[in-house]
């Protein structure tokens, strides 16, 4: 638990636990209503997949090709839904794990703000 940050923090923390772990409840309703099911293997093939679309869009970019906005947004869904469709298959509570993970930044963050270090 954050020990010492400011309440607006806090709130975001709890609400990102609160919010991802609906969405994920969603996304796992969904896909075994509607879909085959998979091993997490797989989810984890298409999330790398996913990511690499959007990585290569992102080259393109850095190279100087107009890329339409659309495109990214596109890509992101896909990585968020390959990611959504990983954690339920192995049985990861995104929620909590983001949760946790923005609580041990926050702590490091106040860490390095006490020696005036940026993060």
């Amino acid at each position: 638990m954050i020990k010492k940050t400011e309440p607006k923090y806090l709130a975001l923390v709890e609400f990102v636990a609160e919010a991802l772990r609906k969405v994920q409840i969603g996304f796992d309703e969904y896909q075994k209503e509607c879909f085959v099911s998979r091993p997490s293997e797989f989810f984890c093939l298409e999330l790398n997949g996913e990511a690499g679309e959007l990585a290569n869009i992102e080259k393109k970019v850095w190279k100087g090709k107009e890329i339409p906005h659309e495109k990214f947004e596109s890509e992101a869904a896909d990585v968020l839904i390959a990611l959504m469709n990983y954690c339920n298959a192995k049985d990861v509570n995104l929620g909590q794990a983001v949760s946790d993970k923005l609580q041990q930044i926050e702590q490091k963050r106040l860490a390095l703000k006490q020696n005036n270090e940026e993060y």
